[in-house]
């Protein structure tokens, strides 16, 4: 079984000015999604569904199939793409958008956009983010291991220390879990960052205290691993959420929410998985050049080759 890549790639980047998935970032012009698929090929990944916006859609999908042409999975297969759109009006039919809503619906909508397209088990990214080779190799193994599985699934957990930006405060889920590993909560803090006595600190979302908090603790990087089961317990919940939110104007449908619900209900376990490797993006325009010069170190030092695809 190879599992599948879910790029979420549908975000425009409003801090970062653009869009920062086409964005040319390594020594021949690579973007981090060029390495997250690299890597996912590596780990046995064996197709990559792109959620994407129509209006971006046909450049999209033109420079991917240009560009990943002649990538093999590690059977010697093609390695296989697919395309689908996430928009505002992509909900149940038994609902009316708010003619003012701008805002997109959030992740795990986007997510749902996918359940036409995904029959095996997958694992779900950010297109800005790099994540490293440990983390798809960890998630890779995790996935192939519950291919049978069902209300069992995964989230790959940084070390915050290895996910904070020196351009500014960053927002991350701080994850709890229990002695088995498995999660009993995400819980949102914004504004994270060292500050002057060296301190790692950042505000709770739930109840807006500013507080400590550890470099070693675990947070999400939105890199998840779900059987096809996760659909369509998500789509249901995707209802209740629009008969209390449809005519919001900002709220969104988040992944950890339906995780969180259902841990809560008893419907699902995640399990947390923990990786070595160091998380980094460009949030910010300022946090460009230092990951420009991060690529470049890795392909003077050959951990990954340069260019990184074939023409």
């Amino acid at each position: 079984m190879k599992p599948t890549l879910l790029v979420l790639a549908a975000g425009m980047g409003s801090r970062y000015g653009g869009l920062k998935q086409m964005d040319g970032l390594g020594p021949n012009g690579e973007t981090i999604i060029d390495y997250s698929i690299y890597d996912a090929v590596q780990a046995g990944f064996g197709k990559v569904v792109y959620i994407v916006r129509e209006y971006f859609r046909e450049q999209f999908e033109e420079v991917v199939k240009q560009k990943y042409s002649k990538v093999r999975c590690i059977d010697g297969e093609p390695l296989q793409f697919q395309f689908v759109v996430q928009e505002l009006d992509k909900i149940p039919s038994q609902f009316v958008l708010n003619p003012e809503r701008q805002k997109p619906w959030g992740t795990a909508h986007a997510v749902l956009m996918a359940k036409d397209v995904i029959k095996e088990p997958f694992a779900v990214i950010n297109g800005d983010d790099y994540y490293g080779k440990d983390s798809f190799r960890i998630l890779g193994e995790w996935l192939r291991a519950h291919e049978d599985s069902k209300g069992v699934y995964s989230i790959v957990g940084f070390q915050l220390e290895n996910t904070l930006s020196e351009s500014g405060g960053v927002s991350r889920g701080i994850c709890s879990y229990d002695a088995e590993q498995h999660l009993t909560d995400v819980v949102e803090h914004h504004n994270i960052m060292v500050e002057a006595d060296g301190v790692v600190r950042g505000d709770n979302s739930s109840n807006g205290e500013h507080v400590d908090l550890k470099g070693k603790d675990l947070c999400s990087m939105n890199m998840w691993g779900f059987t096809p089961d996760y659909f369509q317990f998500s789509e249901d919940l995707f209802v209740k959420f629009l008969e209390e939110n449809s005519q919001e104007l900002k709220k969104e449908y988040y992944i950890p929410y339906v995780v969180d619900t259902m841990i809560k209900q008893g419907k699902g376990r995640c399990d947390v998985l923990s990786t070595p490797s160091r998380w980094f993006g460009v949030t910010f325009k300022e946090d460009r050049p230092g990951v420009v010069a991060k690529f470049q170190e890795f392909a003077d030092k050959g951990i990954y080759p340069t260019p990184l695809y074939e023409k």
